[in-house]
């Protein structure tokens, strides 16, 4: 997996569980920040931030899977200074998001995914 589609790339990230310790895989789009990945707990647009954003609050390591690379990454929710660049770059390539951002009341996470070595 790890294609493009209209806006953007996708990947598979893979979290644990916060309750059941269980892997959970879900396709999402990221955007390039230097050498980051970024994801963004949209959720449509929906009034609750998706159980992966909550998965790697509890837990902040994860795999992702891009093409046929596997990267292990240490997830970190974006401060408030990060939020403002890194909105503008999620926007530029997808502006889709704004509508969701517009869509809901709370502020839609954005998630950094630092790769390991």
């Amino acid at each position: 997996m790890g294609g493009r589609i209209r806006g953007g790339s996708i990947l598979l990230l893979t979290t644990t569980g916060r309750k059941s310790g269980r892997a959970y895989t879900r396709p999402l789009m990221y955007f390039r920040d230097i050498e980051d990945l970024v994801v963004v707990g949209s959720n449509g647009g929906l009034e609750h931030d998706p159980g992966w954003c909550s998965n790697l609050r509890a837990n902040p390591q994860a795999v992702v899977e891009i093409g046929r690379r596997k990267i292990r990454v240490r997830a970190e929710e974006a401060s408030a200074e990060q939020r403002e660049h890194l909105w503008r770059v999620v926007v530029s390539q997808a502006p889709i998001y704004e509508q969701y951002r517009n869509s809901t009341q709370r502020e839609i996470p954005l998630m950094i995914l630092h790769p390991q070595a």
